[in-house]
C-alpha cells in the first residue's frame, strides 16, 4: 500500500481531534453574550479582561456578530491592556481586529499603537468605517500570561477582537523566538479558486491564508509573469508535518508554463529595509507521466545567495501530493520582494509555488525587572481602576502612576500612589525595588508597621503621612545613604525618634505622632535650638519688612512663577541664582520692535528677529506658557543650554519669563537654515562640494559634544538640515535643543516620538528607545542631503518605487552609478572619491541596526579624511585613511580618544582625531 495514502488516512483522524479547538479564545470586544459563529468558533464577551466601555456599531445585519460591537478607549496617556493566559514554552498567534463601524459617530479616524506586552507590535491607521484592519503575531510564551495593549493616544482607542491560536510541536520555530516576535507580513494560498480566504476549520489553527487574487491591505502581487496558470486538485495532499499548512491550501498552486513564475510582493506598510523571514510551501499536485519531471531554481534578490537552490519538489518532499517546505529566518525585507521561479533546462515541467509565509522580526523588549513585584503590587487591589493598565510597568510607555529611568531594561524609580485609598500594610513587594528614588504612599489608609526599607539603596524620598500607620521608627531609614526627604506626620507612629534621623541633613517631618519623642540628649539641643530659632525669627521679620515693598516691586516688574508647577518654579529660580542671563520681557519687546519680523516657527513657537542696544543680532522664540504644548521644551531648553558652549552648537543667550510669556534667546544666524542653502532659490544653493563638506564636519563636531562632551551624554533626537544654522562665514551650527535629552552613560531614552519624518531612526519603531546611534541615523540622512541636494522623502526625485533616499542611494551605490548621487547644481570640480568616501560614510550612519552604526567621532574622523582627499587631490599627496583600505593593507584600529566625565556639558571637552576602526561596518 502506498506511504503516502496511509499518512493522509492517518491525517484524517487526527485532524477532527484538531478542530475541536483546543488552546483557542476568541474574545468578542464590547460583547455581552457568548456565542458559536457561523464557522463554529466559539466567542466570548471581553468582560472580564479590563475596564473599557462597550458600543454597538452602526453596521448592517449581515455582518458577523463580533464586528457589531467594540470596546473603546478615551484619549489619555493611559494603556490599557487585555492580559491572556497562556502555557509558557508553547507558541502561539496573537490576532487582533479593528473595525470601525461608526461607533462614535466622528469622521476623524483613529490612529493608535499596539504592543504585546513591552513590545511594539504594529500601528493602527484606520481608513474607513467598513474595512476591518486585522494584525498578527506568533509568538514563544516565555511567561504565563501575554499582553495585548493600547497605547497611550490622542485619539479615541477601540479594538473589535483579540484571538488566539495555540501551536503544537515545532510548529514556527525559529532560533530567534526568544529575541524576536514573528510580526505576519503576508500568508498567501496562490492557485485559489476564490477570492474568499481559508481559515477555520479547514485550517485547524486557524491562520487566514489570502487568495492570492484578493486584494490585502497589506500588500500587492505585481509582475506576474506571463504563462501563469492555476492549477487545483481534490485529491488529499499530505501536510502533517512542519508547519502543517492546510490540505485545502495545498491543493491549489500556480505553474510557470512558459518556464518561469515570477511575482513581486509590495509591501503597503513597510517603508524601511528589515529583517525578516519566509516559508515556502510546495506540493506535487500534478499527475506527470514518468519520463516528466518538474526542477526549477528559486532565486531571491533580497535574500542571501543560499537562497538560489534548486528545487526537486517531488524528490524533497518524497513523492507526489506531499508537503516540501523550505524555511529562511535570516532575509532583508525590501518595500519591493521579487520571488523568481526558474525552469532547469532537464526539467520538463515549470515551476510550481502553493502558498507562501513571510513575516518581519521585532525585537523583544523585555522591559522592566520590576515587572514581577509591580504585577504582585497591583493583584492586592483588583477592583482599583488604576491597577487595570496592565502589561509592563515602563515600556513602551510607563502606567501613568508610575515613573522608570531610560535603561534598555528600565528600572522604576518613581511610584506615586498618593490618596489611591490603599488599605493594609505597607506592601512588602515595595521593599526590594532596589531602583526606587522616590515613593509616594502619602493620603491613604495603611495600617501596621513600616517595613525595612534597606534594600532601597537609592531611595531619596519618602512619603509615609496621613495614613494610620503604628509602631516606630525602623532604624533601617537612618541608613538610607541617599535619603533626602522622610515624611511621617500625622499617622500613630510612636516610640523613641532613631538618633541617626535626626544628625541627617534630610527635610524630615514627624508631627501629629503623639507618641513619637526625641531622644534625650536631642531634646535639651533642641530648648536651646528653639530659643536660636526665635531670636533669629525675629530678625528675619525686620529684614523682610525692610525689604518688602521693594521685593514686591521687582515681582510684579519682572512676572512670578506662582503659576507654575512647583518643578518648573524651582528650576527657575536656579536658573536665576546661576549665569543665565535673564532679559526682561520690555527688553525684548525693544529688540524685536514688539514681534515684527517672523523668521521661523516651530514646536516650541514663533521665531523673531531682533537687536539688542548693544546691536547684538539675536533669534527670540516666544512660548504660550499656558499652552501644554512645549513647556517641557522650554524647561529643558533652559536647563540644557544654560550649560552648552560649543563653536557648533548655536550660542544661547538667555531667557525670559513673566506672567504667561516664555521666551528663549539665541545668537541669530545671519544665513538661515541649511535646508534653504541645499534646496531654495538658486542664488542661494551652496555649489561647492568642499564647503558642504565643511559643514558635514561641523555639524559632527556640533553632535560630538553633545555624545560626549557633556555627562550625561545629550541625545538631539530631531537632527535635520533645518535645524542646521549657517553663521555669516557659512559655518554650520546645531540647533533647536527643545526636543534634546539627558542619557545616563549606557542608556537609552523611551520616550513618544518627536523626531521628524525621513530623518527618524528606523529601529525607533521596533525598540521604542532613542540611543545616541539614533542621531547617528538622523545625521546620515543630513550627509545623503548634502551630497544629492535631495529631500528625504520624494517620488518626484526618486521615483513611486523607492520615495526614499536610503533606498535611492544604496541601489546607485550597489549598481556603481555614484555620480548620479552627486547634486547637479554642485560645481564640476569635486574629486568623486571623495564623494564616493562621503556617501560610504552616510550608508553606514543609516544601517538598520543601531548596533551596525559607527559612533558620531568615527562618523567626524571619516569625514576630516574625505576632506583632506578633496583638499589635496589635485597634489596627490593624501595619506589614505579611508577605513577599507587600511583594513587591507594590515593597519590595526588605534583607539586614542579621551572625553570630559564632568557632570555636565563642559567647555574642557577636546575634539579627539580618533582612527576608528569601521571595518565592521559593512554598506552592502
Amino acid at each position: 500500500m502506498d506511504i503516502t495514502f496511509l499518512l493522509v488516512i492517518l491525517q484524517g483522524f487526527l485532524l477532527p481531534l484538531l478542530k475541536a479547538q483546543p488552546g483557542f479564545l476568541n474574545l468578542d470586544c464590547g460583547g455581552t453574550i457568548a456565542y458559536a459563529d457561523d464557522i463554529g468558533l466559539r466567542w466570548i464577551p471581553d468582560s472580564n479582561y479590563l475596564f473599557g466601555k462597550r458600543t454597538n456599531t452602526s453596521l448592517t445585519s449581515d455582518n458577523k456578530t463580533q464586528y457589531k460591537t467594540v470596546r473603546y478607549f478615551p484619549a489619555d496617556d493611559r494603556k490599557y491592556c487585555y492580559n491572556l493566559n497562556v502555557t509558557t514554552g508553547l507558541r502561539y498567534l496573537v490576532r487582533a481586529t479593528f473595525l470601525h463601524g461608526n461607533f462614535d459617530d466622528n469622521s476623524v479616524y483613529p490612529k493608535f499603537n499596539l504592543s504585546l506586552g513591552a513590545t511594539y507590535w504594529d500601528t493602527i491607521t484606520i481608513t474607513d468605517v467598513t474595512t476591518p484592519v486585522t494584525t498578527e503575531m506568533v509568538v514563544l510564551a516565555q511567561s504565563p500570561f501575554l499582553s495585548v495593549c493600547l497605547l497611550a493616544s490622542s485619539s479615541v482607542r477601540f479594538i473589535s477582537t483579540i484571538e488566539l491560536r495555540q501551536f503544537i510541536g515545532s510548529m514556527y520555530y525559529s532560533e530567534f523566538e526568544r529575541q524576536y516576535l514573528m510580526f505576519m507580513v503576508a500568508r498567501i494560498n496562490f492557485g485559489a479558486l476564490s477570492n474568499a480566504s481559508v481559515r477555520y476549520p479547514d485550517d485547524p489553527f486557524d491562520r487566514i491564508w489570502e487568495s492570492d487574487s484578493s486584494k490585502s491591505a497589506n500588500y500587492q502581487l505585481v509582475d506576474v509573469s506571463p504563462g501563469t496558470q492555476k492549477l487545483a486538485t481534490t485529491k488529499p495532499v499530505y501536510v502533517s508535518w512542519d508547519e502543517e499548512p492546510p490540505m485545502k491550501v495545498m491543493q491549489t498552486a500556480v505553474v510557470g508554463n512558459n518556464g518561469t513564475l515570477t511575482y513581486t510582493i509590495y509591501f503597503a506598510n513597510n517603508n524601511f529595509q528589515r529583517h525578516a523571514g519566509a516559508y515556502l510551501y510546495f506540493a506535487e499536485i500534478e499527475d506527470l507521466n514518468p519520463n516528466e519531471t518538474r526542477q526549477f531554481e528559486a532565486r531571491f534578490p533580497w535574500g542571501p545567495p543560499h537562497l538560489e537552490v534548486p528545487v526537486n519538489v517531488m524528490e524533497n518532499a518524497g513523492g507526489k501530493y506531499r508537503l516540501y517546505e523550505p524555511a529562511f529566518f535570516d532575509i532583508s525585507l525590501p518595500l519591493l520582494a521579487p520571488l523568481k521561479f526558474r525552469q532547469t533546462n532537464d526539467s520538463s515541467r515549470g515551476p510550481i509555488l502553493n502558498a507562501f509565509e513571510i513575516f518581519k522580526y521585532n525585537l523583544i523588549n523585555f522591559g522592566s525587572p520590576d515587572s514581577t513585584a509591580m504585577d504582585s503590587l497591583v493583584s492586592i487591589y483588583p477592583q482599583k481602576e488604576w491597577t487595570q493598565e496592565g502589561g509592563d510597568p515602563c515600556s513602551p510607555i510607563p502606567w501613568t502612576w508610575v515613573q522608570c529611568n531610560s535603561d534598555s531594561q528600565p528600572r522604576i524609580i518613581s511610584l506615586k500612589l498618593s490618596g489611591k485609598n490603599l488599605t493594609g500594610n505597607i506592601p512588602q513587594q515595595l521593599t526590594n525595588m532596589s531602583g526606587l528614588v522616590e515613593l509616594h504612599l502619602d493620603g491613604n489608609s495603611l495600617r501596621g508597621v513600616i517595613p525595612d526599607f534597606s534594600g532601597l539603596r537609592n531611595i531619596q524620598i519618602i512619603h509615609l503621612e496621613n495614613n494610620a500607620l503604628t509602631g516606630s521608627l525602623p532604624l533601617s531609614l537612618a541608613n538610607l545613604p541617599k535619603l533626602k526627604e522622610l515624611y511621617v506626620q500625622n499617622n500613630n507612629l510612636s516610640g523613641e525618634i532613631p538618633a541617626g534621623l535626626l544628625r541627617k541633613n534630610i527635610i524630615f517631618f514627624y508631627a501629629g505622632n503623639p507618641g513619637l519623642y526625641l531622644p534625650s540628649k536631642e531634646a535639651n539641643n533642641n530648648l536651646v535650638i528653639i530659643l536660636s530659632v526665635i531670636g533669629a525669627v525675629l530678625m528675619l521679620i525686620f529684614i523682610a519688612a525692610f525689604y518688602f515693598y521693594k521685593c514686591k516691586q521687582k515681582e510684579n516688574k519682572r512676572g512670578k512663577f506662582g503659576n507654575l508647577p512647583t518643578g518648573q518654579s524651582k528650576l527657575l529660580r536656579e536658573l536665576d541664582a546661576e549665569s543665565t542671563h535673564r532679559f526682561e520681557l520690555s527688553e525684548i519687546m525693544v529688540a524685536t520692535k514688539n514681534f515684527e519680523k517672523v523668521i521661523g516657527k516651530g514646536g516650541f513657537g514663533t521665531v523673531y528677529y531682533g537687536k539688542l542696544s548693544d546691536r547684538t543680532e539675536i533669534a527670540v522664540k516666544v512660548h504660550d506658557i499656558k499652552s501644554k504644548q512645549g513647556i517641557d521644551e522650554f524647561l529643558n531648553e533652559v536647563a540644557l543650554l544654560s550649560r552648552i558652549h560649543h563653536r557648533n552648537l548655536v550660542k544661547f543667550l538667555g531667557y525670559s519669563q513673566e506672567e504667561d510669556t516664555s521666551i528663549l534667546v539665541y545668537e541669530f544666524m545671519n544665513e538661515g537654515t541649511l535646508a534653504e542653502h541645499l534646496r531654495g532659490p538658486p542664488e542661494k544653493k551652496i555649489v561647492s562640494w568642499l564647503q558642504r563638506m565643511e559643514i558635514a564636519e561641523d555639524t559632527a563636531k556640533g553632535i560630538e559634544y553633545l555624545h560626549k562632551g557633556c555627562s550625561p551624554a545629550i541625545i538631539h533626537r530631531d537632527l535635520k538640515t533645518s535645524n542646521i544654522l549657517l553663521d555669516k562665514n557659512m559655518r554650520a551650527k546645531v540647533s533647536d535643543f527643545g526636543l534634546s535629552k539627558l542619557m545616563p552613560d549606557g542608556s537609552h531614552i523611551s520616550t513618544m516620538v518627536k523626531g521628524t519624518i525621513g530623518y527618524l531612526d528606523p529601529e525607533y519603531y521596533v525598540t521604542q528607545r532613542f540611543t545616541e546611534k539614533s542621531d547617528v541615523y538622523s545625521f546620515g540622512i543630513i550627509l545623503l542631503e548634502l551630497i544629492s541636494g535631495y529631500n528625504p522623502i520624494s517620488s518626484e526625485n526618486f521615483g513611486d518605487s523607492c520615495e526614499y533616499i536610503v533606498s535611492w542611494a544604496r541601489g546607485l551605490v550597489e549598481s556603481g552609478d555614484i555620480e548620479i548621487i552627486a547634486d547637479k547644481s554642485l560645481e564640476p570640480t569635486y574629486d568623486i572619491e571623495s564623494v564616493w568616501k562621503m556617501t560610504k560614510i552616510a550608508l553606514m550612519c543609516v544601517k538598520p541596526s543601531r548596533l551596525e552604526r559607527p559612533s558620531i567621532s568615527e562618523v567626524l574622523k571619516e569625514i576630516q579624511a574625505a576632506s583632506m582627499i578633496e583638499q589635496k587631490a589635485s597634489t596627490g599627496s593624501v595619506e589614505s585613511t579611508d577605513l577599507f583600505a587600511r583594513e587591507a593593507m594590515g593597519y590595526p584600529p588605534n583607539f586614542d580618544v579621551a572625553y570630559s566625565t564632568s557632570s555636565e556639558c563642559t567647555d574642557s571637552y577636546t575634539e579627539s582625531f580618533i582612527q576608528p576602526d569601521l571595518t565592521k561596518f559593512n554598506i552592502n
